[in-house]
């Protein structure tokens, strides 16, 4: 049993067939794929598997705080497993690439910024934009 499927037993969710395949595939992925994605690789593990089933899914993950949704700017919600360590994005505006990152440095500037606003922050999601570099940049 994988992670997610160890949390949607936990979280007292009803595993069926076709939610512990989406479970496995949205584990096993190392990117951040949109539903229609997901819909992609569940079908070709389980071809009876809807695309509504796997909207229904997704959104079933996404309440119960199993997985995480983002939205970075191309039009389609993304999704990721929730993970412990807190962790930011870079997203390739080229080719859709999301790179996670963790930078204490950032992590700290954040911190001060709202104690100096009089707040102690207690979440946040940085999301950079950006292009590869050339050749002639650096």
């Amino acid at each position: 049993m994988d992670r997610i499927e160890k949390l949607c037993v936990d979280k007292g969710l009803r595993m069926t067939d076709q939610r512990r395949v989406i479970a496995r595939v949205l584990a096993g992925s190392q990117d951040h794929p949109d539903v229609e994605e997901l819909y992609r690789r569940a079908s070709g593990v389980d071809p009876h598997i809807s695309i509504a089933t796997v909207y229904r899914t997704v959104r079933l993950f996404e309440e119960a705080g199993i997985i995480a949704r983002h939205d970075f700017r191309d039009g389609r919600s993304r999704y990721e497993e929730q993970h412990e360590e807190h962790h930011d994005h870079l997203i390739d505006m080229k080719t859709g690439q999301v790179v996670e990152f963790m930078d204490d440095e950032i992590e700290r500037l954040q911190a001060s910024i709202a104690r100096r606003l009089g707040y102690r922050l207690i979440d946040h999601r940085l999301e950079l934009y950006g292009v590869p570099l050339s050749e002639h940049e650096g």
